[in-house]
């Protein structure tokens, strides 16, 4: 089994994902702002990071854990979706895979703190607002997370696609 987190960018919700999967960050309690800020690359990524696969660990079931940034593009899971079949059908390789779209879990904060930190280079704005939008949504990355740990009791050698439209995530931010 391997775990792909992905977004647009690949640097915040999928950063969260990737460390509540391993274990790295508490599932009882919002996050502090240390924790958030010292996650293993979050807002640390560039827009030439887009694309690539970062490795961020292997879970307690010995499964590695990737985030990759998607940019704006609709055809980088489905490109990636095709080359790991084209790979298993090669190799003879049975590993499931799993793309999970962290896209839904994103609150307004987070989008527009991304923004101004990564494109526009305005941390003392832009950090705030990611921090605020990381306590938002912790929740809902978590359930994310669950969700998509659940789709290891699929068939071994199957490519699944998540796109998590339909995991219960919260509408309402949490201001808490």
């Amino acid at each position: 089994m391997i775990y792909i987190y992905n977004d647009y960018g690949g640097t915040h919700t999928t950063a969260l994902a990737a460390a509540y999967h391993l274990n790295k960050l508490p599932i009882n309690r919002k996050l502090t702002k240390d924790e958030i800020l010292t996650t293993d690359y979050f807002n640390k990524l560039q827009t030439s990071d887009m694309g690539k696969l970062i490795f961020h660990g292997v879970d307690e079931n010995g499964h590695p854990v990737y985030t990759v940034g998607r940019g704006s593009s609709k055809v980088v899971v489905p490109a990636l979706k095709n080359l790991s079949i084209l790979l298993q059908d090669r190799y003879k390789a049975d590993e499931t895979i799993v793309y999970s779209n962290t896209s839904p879990t994103v609150p307004l904060a987070m989008t527009i703190g991304g923004f101004l930190s990564r494109r526009l280079k305005l941390d003392f704005i832009g950090v705030p607002l990611l921090v605020l939008g990381a306590k938002q949504c912790c929740k809902n990355v978590i359930q994310l997370v669950i969700h998509t740990k659940k789709a290891e009791k699929s068939k071994d050698g199957s490519i699944i696609v998540l796109e998590n439209k339909n995991v219960p995530i919260s509408r309402v931010e949490d201001r808490t």
